[in-house]
């Protein structure tokens, strides 16, 4: 049976340029190399310069990613921006790429689920693509959580880090089966009662100001490995597959013992997860697509390879992408 599966045509990534090293926050808050190296497995972070924002780094990952594709920008009809750090609290930054990128026609718009973002924005797209609402989509994850992070608190300004990555995917139809390439399942989950755990303790609304990223690391450390293989397993329902038919593990890059443990408790082999968190930190919706961007850079993720994509975030939200590349 035919069905219309979202194809990855292209992907690309943007980093800025200042390298923030732990022994430049060894100088800055009561903190070593040592201590945040055996906690999350962070060596360096980038860190966007005065003036660069999200839709700049975003910008940058989608013209990488459209070339990669090797397609007509005007042919993109769907952008989703996948960030919890906007230029403005409105218009959506998508808006703003949109224009940069000379688009007049279409939609684009910003979706919010923090660190689960480029998850989140991912299923968002498959779902306008499969329903003919839009025949190829840029999707996009990017941060500036250098803006949102208190420079004093060492347990959260270690962790974070800025960046933007971006995947072209476009309408094709497969044959129904686990070998068509694109996505092949997701599953998505957002529980509230968690929101004290990992926060940003300001907003338009509430406050009137910004504020900074508030997190009970032990606590939400004690949720993710539960909480992530829950939606990956369900995934692996939906696709009838298993951790052994898996070629490449690409998960949310926010703690190196939190990746470990997931793979492990999944049957994950260790050769088979990418992992960028220890020159990235935790760059929450961006996390994803710059690993991706890694791996397809690299040569690791070749076309016909069954990628596992998985997010949490604040709120808590959750969840796991499956794709044949």
């Amino acid at each position: 049976m035919s069905v219309t599966r979202a194809v990855v045509l292209g992907c690309g990534s943007a980093l800025p340029d200042r390298v923030l090293t732990n022994a430049d926050l060894a100088e800055m808050v009561d903190t070593s190399d040592e201590w945040i190296l055996q906690r999350t497995g962070i060596r360096e972070r980038r860190i966007a310069a005065p003036g660069q924002t999200t839709a700049d780094l975003g910008l940058k990952a989608a013209q990488r990613a459209i070339a990669d594709a090797g397609i007509d920008v005007g042919t993109i009809d769907l952008i989703v921006l996948a960030t919890a750090t906007p230029d403005n609290t409105f218009p959506a930054t998508a808006v703003t790429i949109q224009e940069r990128l000379g688009l007049t026609s279409g939609v684009a718009f910003d979706l919010q689920a923090v660190c689960s973002g480029f998850v989140f924005a991912t299923t968002t797209a498959d779902a306008y693509l499969k329903n003919g609402l839009a025949k190829r989509a840029l999707v996009i994850g990017a941060e500036t959580f250098s803006r949102i992070l208190d420079w004093e608190d060492r347990t959260t300004c270690v962790l974070f880090g800025d960046g933007a990555g971006a995947m072209i995917l476009e309408a094709q139809t497969g044959e129904g089966t686990v070998d068509d390439r694109g996505v092949l399942a997701t599953k998505l989950r957002s529980d509230g009662r968690h929101k004290e755990k990992l926060f940003v303790d300001g907003g338009p609304s509430s406050t009137q100001t910004v504020g900074h990223l508030r997190m009970q690391g032990r606590e939400v450390f004690k949720y993710a490995v539960a909480m992530i293989t829950d939606v990956i397993e369900a995934v692996f329902d939906q696709a009838q597959v298993s951790a052994d038919d898996i070629d490449w593990f690409i998960p949310h890059q926010a703690n190196k013992r939190i990746i470990d443990a997931s793979a492990r408790k999944l049957g994950i082999a260790e050769e088979k997860v990418v992992s960028t968190v220890d020159r990235h930190g935790n760059t929450s919706a961006a996390s994803i697509p710059l690993a991706l961007d890694v791996a397809v850079k690299d040569g690791r993720v070749k076309r016909g390879d069954l990628v596992l994509l998985e997010a949490m975030g604040g709120g808590f939200t959750w969840g796991a992408t499956l794709l044949r590349w």
